[in-house]
């Protein structure tokens, strides 16, 4: 037993996170009990994190594209066709011209980064609505994916070394995982320790107070945009690194998984939208899938956007009941002091009305 004062104070205050800013963490813990105490020969294996951490990966990536827009306010609809059509340049490239697979994957990012700009262009200088604008995007998009790839798969047109910087693994990590957590790192580095980042969180609060107070939100929109558009681009190149082909069914089907996770890691940890919160979300949403999809080897069909949806569902009503609970209690007490300060007031100035009058009286004499 320690004699230390201030170790004891400081092993007091450590308690488990709370189940309203943490349920996520509750929920992965539950998950992988249930399923290692249920089929622990098939899931909990090195191969199965392994696939799970890499297979995520492209839908985490186009989550965090989702996040930066929605920090200031805004709605990006169109990352998932975004991510399509950075892979079919990418693929076309690579198929008809010379240029190294490094230049076409610039190319490729950049043009989705132009994609970004053009839709921040549509929200901040002609006022419209983010929700419309990049949804109308999405629908150009692929309609501009489809003409490019003329409708069919392209594969075949990546060399081994540009299939290796997402094949292969490092210190038995996947090498797209690492990818994955240098971006992140990244992002939460701009949302949380600069200026940046605090002016972004406050435009999407209160953009009429943050723009009286000096920031400039609607660049902050615009560019939002298009650094959404350059994440979701650089997924479309990650994705062609793992699997080496364009198809015309990808892209688009990510969007919900990816819109989920945010939604559902915006209720964790800072009770706003954050990086890990939303990493945590797609991972838990992800081991939850394979594990139902390993226990009933027949007809899985259904268990991904089921158990996605009730998930979501589960988490915001939860992290909602309590957060509404906490706001009467709130109200509660802020009520009863007001009372007693009503109280108080009453009392002070009945006193006070008694010290006047004699001292009245002593002016009129």
């Amino acid at each position: 037993m320690t004699d230390n004062p201030s170790l004891l104070r400081a092993l007091t205050r450590l308690r488990p996170p709370s189940l309203e800013r943490a349920s996520a963490l509750y929920l992965f813990a539950f998950v992988i009990v249930l399923f290692g105490v249920w089929i622990p020969d098939t899931f909990l294996t090195s191969v199965t994190f392994r696939l799970v951490a890499a297979d995520q990966v492209v839908i985490a990536i186009l989550a965090l594209a989702i996040l930066v827009p929605l920090v200031v306010g805004a709605f990006d609809l169109s990352v998932g066709a975004m991510l399509a059509f950075s892979l079919v340049v990418l693929t076309w490239l690579e198929a008809h011209t010379g240029l190294s697979a490094a230049i076409s994957s610039l190319i490729a990012i950049a043009a989705c980064g132009l994609v970004g700009f053009l839709s921040g262009l549509l929200v901040v200088r002609f006022r419209v609505n983010s929700f419309i604008a990049t949804l109308g995007m999405s629908q150009i998009l692929g309609a501009t994916s489809l003409w490019i790839s003329e409708n069919r798969q392209i594969s075949g047109v990546f060399s081994e070394k540009f299939l290796s910087y997402g094949r292969r693994d490092i210190g038995g990590v996947p090498i797209v995982f690492v990818y994955l957590i240098v971006l992140s790192l990244m992002v939460w580095y701009v949302l949380q320790g600069t200026p940046l980042g605090r002016n972004m969180f406050a435009t999407g609060s209160n953009p009429e107070a943050a723009r009286l107070s000096g920031v400039k939100t609607d660049e902050l929109v615009w560019s939002s945009l298009v650094v959404s558009g350059l994440i979701a681009g650089l997924g479309g190149v990650v994705y062609g690194m793992k699997i080496g082909s364009y198809s015309n069914s990808f892209g688009p089907p990510l969007l919900f998984p990816a819109f989920a996770a945010v939604f559902f890691g915006a209720t964790q940890f800072t009770r706003r939208p954050n990086v890990w919160g939303t990493l945590v979300a797609v991972y838990v949403l992800a081991f939850g899938v394979k594990g139902l999809q390993l226990a009933f080897t027949n007809g899985v069909y259904w268990i991904t956007p089921m158990f996605n949806g009730v998930a979501l569902l589960a988490a915001v009503t939860l992290a909602s009941r309590t957060g509404l609970i906490k706001t009467r209690r709130r109200q509660r007490r802020g009520a009863s002091s007001v009372s007693e300060e009503t109280d108080g007031e009453s009392i002070g100035a009945r006193r006070a009305a008694e010290n006047i009058v004699p001292a009245a009286d002593e002016v009129l004499r």
